[in-house]
C-alpha cells in the first residue's frame, strides 16, 4: 500500500515536534506533503521556526514548512508558554533554522494541494488550533469534499478542559473554527484528552529516548522531561501525556485506538464553556454522527511504536 499523504497543521509545542518527528520518520506510512504553521501554543513567528527546526534536527529539509494564520478567526490569540516555554521548544537549545520558510501562506498551500492531487487523497492532521484548517475551507469551499479525512488532536469528554474547566487547549483558542471544521462534514477521527491523558510519558520512556545517543533522541528526552514538569505538578501523575504524537500513530497503527462514532458539537457561545467539545458519547441526542471520537489507547504500544520510529533518524 501506498504511504498515505498527509500535511501537519501544527503550532510546535514540544508534543507537535515529537508529532512531526514520528511522521518524517515513518515514509513507508505517510508522505508529508508540507508542515502548515498556525499561532496556538506560541505566536506564529515561533511556531512556523519551530516546525523548521524540527525538519531540520530528522534531516528532512526538503520538506516545505508554510506560516498561516496568526490569529483566530474571530477572537484574540491565547497561547500557552506556561506549558512549552518561551519558545515553545525550551527543553533544549536549537540554532536558528537553515532551511527556508516557504513564500506562499499555509492557507493557500492547503486549498492548492487538494485541489492538485486526486480527491480523497489527502489527509489533513491539525494538531493545533484549527484556524487554517477553517480559513481553507471558508477561502475555498470546493476543497472541502476532496478532503480524504480529518485526524485531529483536540477536545474532550470525560477529562473535560485543561486550559479551562470545560474546554480542551487547541479547541478553545478558535473555538469558531473548530466548529467550522466539525460541521464540515469531511470523516474526522478525533483525538481527545480522553485518548492523551492514557499516552502518559514515565521516567524510563524518557530515559529511552535519551539512550538512543542520537541527537533527536536527546532532544525528545530534554522536551518531554520539560513539559512533563507542568503536568506532573497540576495533574499529579506519575508522567505528562504525549498528546499530538497520537494523530500520526493512529494513521501508522490504528488498532492502537478505540473509540465511537457520535455527534460531536462546538460551544461558541458561552463564554462560561466556550470551545467545550459537547460529545454526544451516550447517544442520547438525535444529532448526526460527525466525528470518530477516541477513548483509549494502547499505552505500551504507543511508546514502543514512537521509540521504534525515532531510533531511526
Amino acid at each position: 500500500m501506498s504511504p498515505r499523504k498527509i500535511i501537519i497543521d501544527t503550532d510546535p509545542g514540544q508534543d507537535d515536534a515529537v508529532a512531526i518527528l514520528l511522521a518524517l520518520a515513518s515514509p513507508e506510512d505517510v508522505e508529508v506533503l508540507g508542515i502548515t504553521a498556525v499561532a496556538g501554543n506560541v505566536p506564529l513567528a515561533l511556531t512556523q521556526r519551530n516546525a523548521r527546526i524540527v525538519c531540520a534536527l530528522a534531516g528532512r529539509t526538503g520538506v516545505p514548512v508554510f506560516a498561516g494564520c496568526d490569529a483566530p478567526l474571530e477572537r484574540s490569540l491565547v497561547t500557552a508558554e506556561h506549558v512549552h516555554g518561551k519558545t515553545g521548544l525550551d527543553g533544549v537549545p536549537v540554532d536558528e533554522p537553515d532551511m527556508p520558510l516557504m513564500e506562499r501562506h499555509g492557507v493557500d498551500f492547503i486549498i492548492e494541494t487538494l485541489r492538485a492531487e486526486p480527491e480523497g487523497s489527502v489527509t489533513l492532521c491539525p494538531i493545533g488550533p484549527l484556524t487554517n484548517i477553517a480559513a481553507a475551507f471558508r477561502r475555498a469551499p470546493d476543497i472541502v469534499e476532496r478532503v480524504g479525512e480529518i485526524v485531529l488532536m483536540g477536545g474532550a469528554y470525560f477529562e473535560v478542559g485543561n486550559i479551562t474547566p470545560a474546554a480542551e487547549f487547541n479547541i478553545y483558542v478558535d473555538p469558531e473554527a473548530a466548529a467550522e471544521v466539525f460541521g464540515a462534514g469531511v470523516p474526522l477521527t478525533v483525538m481527545p484528552l480522553d485518548v492523551t491523558h492514557k499516552a502518559l510519558t514515565s521516567k524510563e520512556i524518557v530515559e529511552g529516548f535519551a539512550a538512543m545517543g542520537t541527537e533527536v533522541g536527546r532532544a525528545v528526552a530534554a522536551w518531554t522531561d520539560f513539559f512533563e514538569r507542568f503536568d506532573m505538578a497540576k495533574y499529579g501523575s506519575a508522567g505528562a501525556p504525549l498528546h499530538d504524537p497520537c494523530t500520526i500513530a493512529y494513521l501508522i497503527e490504528p488498532g492502537l485506538f478505540s473509540g465511537r462514532h457520535i455527534n460531536v458539537e462546538i460551544e461558541t457561545g458561552s463564554e462560561l464553556t466556550r470551545g467545550m467539545t459537547v460529545a454526544d458519547w451516550w447517544g442520547v441526542t438525535d444529532r448526526p454522527k460527525n466525528a470518530t471520537f477516541m477513548g483509549s489507547v494502547d499505552r505500551d504500544g504507543y511508546f514502543r511504536l514512537i521509540h521504534e520510529r525515532l531510533a531511526r533518524l
